[in-house]
């Protein structure tokens, strides 16, 4: 699919079929977020699959919205080897780890996979839900899975403001 198309038909899915999502697809949603550009090329991001049912019903418990997809993945990084810009000492960890989870995004709906970006959710309850994840700091989860019978981009979907009040040229 054309990048232009592509981006402009992503959507957030929030109604997952029960289709399981086969293993060589996340594993190329996986190889997008770690192809990532990172600032100094660091890479701090850090992913989890989630996807057992145990796992699945683990993570469900620390977000505000529930949309019950086959995979989670749990997008993170790690402070420590992240890029710090001298000067003020912003930690890049964060933006690094969102750039990974756009790539991985555009990534699944190029497989013909949806996902939705999740930030409302508890990264302390989904550290101590997974200790794998100590030393890191969890940015984002991202339902996965094919969509169900129905599913649709939300009515804003096609909302955009013009160019001419998100640009500046100097």
């Amino acid at each position: 699919m054309e990048f232009a198309q592509l981006s402009a038909e992503r959507y957030s899915l929030r109604k997952f079929s029960d289709r399981p999502v086969e293993a060589e697809k996340i594993t190329a949603v996986l190889e997008a977020g770690r192809e990532a550009p990172t600032a100094h090329n660091n890479q701090p991001q850090r992913f989890f699959v989630i996807q057992s049912p145990e796992a699945l019903e683990k993570a469900d418990a620390c977000m505000g919205s529930h949309f019950h997809p086959p995979v989670i993945l749990a997008v993170a990084y790690a402070p420590a080897a992240a890029w710090v810009r001298e000067g003020d000492g912003k930690n890049h960890g964060e933006i690094d780890a969102a750039i990974a989870a756009t790539q991985m995004m555009l990534q699944a709906a190029d497989l013909g996979l949806g996902t939705t970006y999740v930030g409302m959710f508890d990264p302390e309850k989904l550290k101590a839900a997974f200790p794998e994840m100590a030393g890191l700091e969890p940015i984002a989860l991202l339902p996965m899975g094919y969509p169900a019978e129905g599913a649709h981009p939300s009515r804003l979907h096609t909302d955009r403001k013009p160019l001419s009040e998100l640009v500046c040229y100097l």
